[in-house]
């Protein structure tokens, strides 16, 4: 090993590295997930967020610039509460190594150090036992250790090792490990990237593991024919390279150029680095842009797809199984839908769901735009971005509905800069609270921000009844359960489990705060629900709570039963 110094084009192999032992533990560090019900597991989210970052991440010799790009695409691209720590330690990387071209071993290790540092501070209640105490405290406890003649591969050895300590030590630190005896899945998962990143530094790859490629959606060419109305346009992307011999440098203005191509298209997004421009642009005709950039310089890549094309095939998707690309090697692809901004309005409200019945419900609650999260509840800051670019308001209130999502809602709101528009995140939790978020809404209501508090009041006024199947075997609170078993859960806590949902809900409901007091019952039925079972629903809540409105929906959900929000 005789690397003393990392560069960008070094970090970005390193980066390859994690990306492919992320892919290897995925499923392992997805069993390691303590909530019994499938939503957004670790390894698929941390996957994701580092795929998607990569997919649009430049080389480039120069670390800082590299770091800088990758830093961006991966707050963008972060899922998952795991996906949204991640970005923030490299974030916290980054922002060490702004300076740097390349870095030393000392620098690599001051860059760990600024990395949980950054990542504590962006979450608002840290919590120690997971991948926070395991950055922390791995760190730390090597820092001393490091000379300035040791190589890089020697500390991060050293960073591993004392990692993977702490990391046997979480389910003494954090209960809920203990009870359900594993150790915290984002610590593992951290620690799977870190691996991945020396073993590219040193050379080595997991013995017999070869690299997944990740699947090529094929195009259905049928969907896009003689018959087709072409509205959409071309998705174009290029790096642009400016020449001497197409313009003298003085004639290239970066702002007169972006302020060219948002007349030309939607979607814009430029970034400069030295002599190079990155462009990205939804337009229905790209030749003016092309032109446009080939005054000054010639394409180092290109690509340019039909956005019709894809989104028929996304519907069509959608239609034949909705939610199975999640699963895909492209899952998650955080593209642009493409829709044109609506008319400019002074109050909107964002949401995330599962599917169009869902969509139609909070629609007519007043939602005025809403986020598929396919069956793992799993929306990225970079779709909670394009759809405040789309609603197109004064102010943009954004729902996330599951407490995986929240962190991603928050980053979007600080990657926000547009002052012309003030995001509101109202951290709901479930379908429910949402659904209550919207219907305390008051339109008549002048002040924004009053308006926006009343509905986080009609969120924190809900509580919620989940029933669902347990997927794996769990303990909490001294309890265990089984997989397959039937359980209540209150505000997201196991608390009952029984065959028999007539039992069941019964029991459930007498456990809620100020029953006599709730004043509306609505029932979310999810997509594994029995349809036999809404009458009995219907039955046992007319008997518990004589007084109360009470509704049935179809909410979408893919791993739940039924979701009860009572107000």
């Amino acid at each position: 090993m005789n690397v003393r110094r990392i560069n960008g084009t070094q970090f970005h192999q390193m980066m390859d590295g994690a990306l492919h032992r992320i892919l290897a533990e995925e499923q392992e560090l997805n069993a390691l997930n303590v909530f019994p019900v499938a939503d957004g597991d670790t390894g698929t989210n941390m996957r994701l967020t580092v795929q998607n970052a990569m997919r649009i991440t430049p080389d480039n010799v120069k670390l800082c610039l590299y770091l800088k790009e990758l830093s961006r695409n991966m707050l963008l691209s972060a899922r998952g509460n795991s996906g949204v720590i991640l970005s923030q330690l490299f974030k916290g990387m980054y922002l060490e190594l702004a300076r740097c071209t390349a870095a030393t071993t000392e620098d690599l290790r001051n860059a760990f150090i600024r990395a949980y540092k950054v990542a504590y501070d962006a979450v608002t209640t840290p919590v120690e036992g997971t991948i926070l105490t395991v950055a922390r405290e791995g760190i730390e406890g090597v820092k001393s250790y490091v000379t300035r003649n040791m190589p890089p591969d020697r500390m991060m050895i050293m960073y591993l090792s004392e990692m993977s300590r702490v990391l046997e030590r979480t389910p003494e630190i954090l209960p809920v490990l203990r009870e359900s005896g594993v150790v915290d899945s984002g610590g593992k998962g951290w620690i799977c990237l870190v691996s991945g990143m020396l073993e590219a530094l040193t050379g080595e790859t997991p013995p017999g593991f070869v690299m997944p490629q990740p699947e090529t959606p094929s195009l259905n060419f049928e969907l896009f024919n003689e018959d087709s109305v072409f509205e959409d346009g071309y998705c174009t992307e290029f790096i642009l390279q400016r020449m001497k011999n197409h313009a003298p440098v003085s004639d290239f203005d970066f702002g007169l150029f972006t302020g060219e191509l948002e007349k030309m298209g939607t979607s814009v997004v430029a970034v400069e680095e030295g002599s190079r421009v990155k462009v990205h642009i939804h337009a229905v005709d790209p030749t003016p842009v092309i032109d446009l950039a080939r005054r000054y310089g010639e394409f180092l890549t290109f690509k340019l797809e039909n956005m019709q094309l894809q989104h028929s095939r996304k519907d069509a998707e959608k239609a034949a199984d909705r939610g199975n690309s999640e699963e895909s090697g492209v899952s998650g692809e955080e593209t642009d839908d493409g829709r044109d901004a609506m008319p400019r309005t002074e109050f909107a409200v964002i949401a995330v769901g599962a599917g169009e019945e869902f969509a139609e419900i909070y629609r007519g609650q007043g939602c005025t735009d809403v986020l598929d999260g396919g069956p793992t509840m799993s929306v990225s800051a970079r779709e909670f971005l394009d759809a405040v670019k789309r609603v197109n308001a004064d102010h943009a209130v954004l729902l996330p509905n599951s407490a995986n999502v929240i962190l991603a809602a928050e980053q979007a709101k600080k990657l926000w800069t547009d002052r012309n528009t003030t995001i509101h995140v109202i951290p709901t939790r479930s379908a429910a609270e949402g659904y209550f978020a919207l219907s305390m809404d008051n339109p008549d209501e002048k002040d924004p921000v009053r308006r926006a508090a009343r509905m986080e009041e009609g969120a924190q006024g809900v509580t919620t009844i989940t029933f669902a199947r347990a997927a794996k075997a769990f303990s909490h609170d001294g309890k265990t359960w089984n997989a397959g078993e039937r359980i209540a859960f209150i505000n997201g806590t196991p608390a009952f489990s029984g065959e028999e949902m007539e039992t069941l809900l019964r029991e459930a409901l007498q456990a809620v705060p100020d029953l006599p007091d709730r004043e509306i019952c609505a029932a979310f039925r999810g997509l594994q629900a029995d349809g036999e079972d809404d009458e009995t629903v219907e039955e046992i809540v007319s008997e518990v709570l004589p007084m109360a409105d009470f509704a049935i929906l179809n909410g979408g959900m893919t791993a739940i039963e039924w979701e009860f929000g009572l107000y």
